[in-house]
């Protein structure tokens, strides 16, 4: 299983920018598909981002869509969400996670990742 800390979170304005980053430890990285999720006081979990086990297909939830951008090296073992255009309604807690499976295409459910790091805050103010 794959331990996993993120970093980068912050306090930024409206329109601004942050890069998050999840660090990832153990030899299942670069098998697994990797998502972002945030999660929003008094609000669920949701799905932000995700990208298959080579980078090469990603997937983003239609609030994020053009303004974020996941990526990752493996090489590195290291996740990244680069975040523009920050609204307040971005204003959450924000994990990475570990698809459970290897060499597949990722979802969008919580249920299918299977490792998670301990959150990073953003919070946007307008």
């Amino acid at each position: 299983q794959v331990q996993l800390a993120e970093s980068g979170g912050g306090l930024v304005q409206a329109g601004g920018s942050l890069r998050l980053s999840c660090a990832a430890s153990g030899s299942t990285f670069s098998r697994n598909a990797m998502g972002w999720f945030r999660q929003a006081p008094g609000k669920e979990r949701e799905f932000v981002a995700a990208v298959t086990w080579n980078g090469r297909t990603t997937y983003y939830a239609d609030s994020v869509k053009g303004r974020f951008t996941i990526s990752r090296d493996n090489a590195k073992s290291v996740l990244y969400l680069q975040m523009n255009s920050l609204k307040p309604e971005d204003t959450a807690i924000y994990y990475c996670a570990a698809d459970k499976r290897s060499w597949t295409v990722p979802g969008s459910s919580a249920s299918t990742f299977g490792s998670w790091g301990q959150g990073t805050q953003v919070t946007v103010s307008s």
